[in-house]
Order: structure tokens, then sequence, then C-alpha cells
């Protein structure tokens, strides 16, 4: 398997693929049709088994070796983003206000092709796993794959993701033991008093004062000068809103969105405990009702030691050039529950110095990192399974 069996045909297949995908986005847990056409594709490769709904639309495609061994998992995921695609490439998103700005679509090409080689030609010995994961976004897709019953008869020895990454050189990668992305919390925090007439404001009950508190209590939580400082804490507002746009009422209640973020889960639980200290202080003062629901929860991603030396060594086979700058990732990733069953590693393959951001309006995943990612899993299965 040292060879990644791919012609040129084959490459130009993937790379149109990747694009029919990014032309038809779906969100986290709707992944119905993507899924759907996955699946499809991996029965052209005659794996032993395909599961699909494996924790809500995710398909796993299973390929045994001629010999037992280890079993490897390779992840990546399905869904879109809830934002308008203002790039202008011919294979633009045809969902107004989705769209795959954050490179899945061309993750699903990668393991699609590593799924045609395995096709061609079984491991020589143990299974390798290609797992086709929903709702990466909002942070549940993990678990919940992993919660299916389902799972259990997989038993991954070896997990491995990859993900795209601007700022990096185009095709170079970003690996290290460790912590490799950071945990996050959204916090949804409902404030209600009572409306009033504007002309009374004295006569009702505005949450504006524990509102504006909120936002500025919020920010002195912060710690830590960069990601690296084991202690550090992040809190962003995403979103706020008081009252209704009417200048006759003086506002009851108001919505504030907040982004917790730590490099670790221990220091998530003790942000978390100074958040709920400072909203229902806010809230008492002013005299208000308060509800506070929390979502998008992801743990830390931490990559085992023994996985990334099995990376590293595959990069420096493919020559693919590699270092640890920026680690951890500030940005959240729930591949890290993949840990808990087995060796995981999460690595970065560079989109490019001056791509856009991830989950912007502008973004695109680059077609040339499909034969980088291709080539780069087929010598990790190459390295454990010959």
């Amino acid at each position: 398997m040292t060879d990644p069996m791919l012609t040129q045909n084959d490459l130009d297949d993937l790379i149109d693929l990747r694009r029919d995908l990014h032309r038809v986005p779906e969100l986290s847990g709707e992944e119905a049709q993507t899924a759907a056409r996955v699946a499809a594709r991996l029965s052209q490769d005659a794996p032993e088994q395909i599961l699909t709904g494996l924790g809500g639309h995710g398909v796993a495609a299973i390929f045994d070796g001629r010999a037992p061994g280890p079993c490897i998992l390779l992840r990546c995921e399905l869904d879109a983003l809830p934002i308008e695609e203002l790039g202008t490439p011919p294979h633009r998103s045809t969902v107004p206000g989705k769209a795959h700005l954050c490179g899945h679509d061309g993750h699903m090409a990668i393991l699609l092709g590593v799924a045609r080689a395995l096709g061609r030609q079984r491991p020589a010995r143990g299974r390798v796993i290609t797992l086709f994961q929903p709702a990466e976004e909002t942070g549940a897709g993990a678990r919940q794959v992993i919660a299916d019953p389902r799972f259990t008869s997989l038993a991954p020895d070896y997990a491995f993701a990859l993900h795209n990454m601007p700022g990096v050189r185009l095709g170079e990668a970003v690996l290290d033991a460790g912590v490799m992305n950071c945990a996050s919390r959204g916090l949804k925090i409902t404030l209600t008093g009572r409306a009033a007439h504007a002309s009374q404001p004295d006569t009702g009950v505005s949450p504006a004062g524990a509102l504006a508190n909120l936002m500025q209590g919020f920010a002195a939580l912060e710690a830590g000068a960069t990601q690296a400082d084991p202690a550090f804490a992040r809190a962003t507002v995403t979103h706020a809103q008081l009252g209704a746009p009417a200048f006759g009422v003086a506002p009851g209640q108001a919505e504030l969105w907040v982004t917790l973020r730590t490099q670790q889960d221990a220091g998530m639980q003790a942000l978390f405990a100074k958040a709920e200290t400072l909203i229902t202080r806010e809230a008492n003062g002013a005299g208000l009702s308060v509800d506070t629901t929390v979502h998008d929860q992801f743990r830390h991603c931490e990559n085992d030691t023994e996985a990334v030396e099995i990376a590293k060594a595959a990069l420096v086979a493919e020559g693919i050039a590699f270092g640890a700058q920026d680690l951890p990732m500030r940005a959240s990733e729930d591949f890290g529950c993949f840990g808990d069953h087995a060796k995981s590693a999460m690595l970065l393959l560079g989109a490019g110095v001056d791509a856009p951001a991830l989950h912007t309006p502008d973004y695109d995943f680059p077609d040339a990192l499909i034969e980088t990612g291709v080539r780069l899993f087929l010598r990790i299965l190459h390295q454990r399974l010959s």
C-alpha cells in the first residue's frame, strides 16, 4: 500500500465530487442527502460492511485486511455551516444561507479517495474504518456516533483525522502530541424583567443594565496571553438582543450569547462556574429572572503520543514538511471524543498562507489537498497494517 493506487482520472473525479458536494451543503443533523451520496459511492468500493444512520446521519465503511491486526479508524465530517457563501467559484453553494466554508467537502473527498484505494487493494492485516461523521460543527456528532450501540463493534485501536488550515503553507502540516484543540461551550442567557411604556421606564424592570454589565463582566473573566498557557480562558460575546425594535417600549427582555473557551476541560469547568456566578449576581441585582442553556459543547482534543509518532512517520515518508506552530488551536473539534476509545491524533494540512480563514463567506477548500490527504492516510495504513 505504499502506492496510493489512484490515477489522475481518479483525482479528477474526486475533485468533481468535492465540488458537487460543495454545491449542496447540509447543516449539522440534516446531512441525509450527503450521507446517502457518500454511502452510494462507498458501495462501489465493495467494503465488507457499510453502516448508515450511525449516530444520526453517520456512515462507516469497513474494510477487512487479509489477516488479523490492528483496527484503524479514519474520520471526516459531513456537515456545512449556516453562512451565506460570498465567494464566486463556479461550484458555489446553491442553497441560500448554507455553505461548505470549513472544508468538510474536501475532507469527504479525501476519505472517499482512501476508500477507493482500499477497494482495489485491502491491507495485509487488520481492519480500516472510514467514518463520515455528522454534526461536527455543533459538537454533538462524535458523541452521538460513539453512543450508537453499533460503534462498540467497530472497536478501533487507532483513530486519525485531518483538517485543512488556512494560514499554513499549502500542503504542509501542523502536528504535535498533547492538546490539539481547545475546549469550548456556548451559553444562551435570557434575562426577563417587565416591559413598560418608554415614557415611564421606572414602572418596568429593564434588563439593559444587567446586559451591559454582563458583557463587561465576561471580558473580565479572560486569562492567559495565548492558548499555549494552560490557564487560557476566553469569553466571546457572539450575539446580543435587547427588547423589540420600537421607540415606544422600554425593554423587558434581553438575550446574550457567549462562547466560553479554555485550553483544557478542567479549565472549562472553572470558567463555567465563574460565568454562572456572574450571571446570577447581575440578574438578582437587577430583579430579573434568568434562564441559561448550554449549546455546542466541545471537549478539548488531545493527541496521543504513539498516534502522533505514526502520523509523523507518514509525513516524513511522504515528504510533507510539518511543525507544531500555534498549537493548540483555539478552534474546537469534537474528534477528541474518539480519544476515549482509541489512540488518536488530529493533524492540520495547510490550505495556503493567504487563504481566507475558515468559517468566512469566501472560503473554498483547495483541491490540491485531496491527493495530499489521500496519500497521507494511505501511508499511515501501510505503516501499521502491512
